[in-house]
């Protein structure tokens, strides 16, 4: 199983992160990458994330800004 990031901007639209992840082999190492470099990310134009488990939607939208 590999757990990957989808990179959105607010309106859904799929975008490039500003750093590139791997694919990552557990949930908790997903989610403790996206703690790690949340902001990176959203200054480089991510203003949301998909968390995904193989083609499966764990959960998100996800906003990378807490004031959103």
């Amino acid at each position: 199983m590999a757990w990957t990031w989808r990179f959105e901007k607010s309106d859904g639209t799929e975008v490039t992160p500003a750093v590139e992840p791997d694919e990552f082999t557990t949930q908790g190492d997903a989610e403790s990458w996206i703690g790690e470099y949340w902001r990176p990310l959203l200054e480089g134009g991510a203003d949301q994330v998909v968390l995904f488990e193989d083609a499966t939607k764990i959960y998100g939208p996800m906003p990378l800004n807490a004031e959103s």
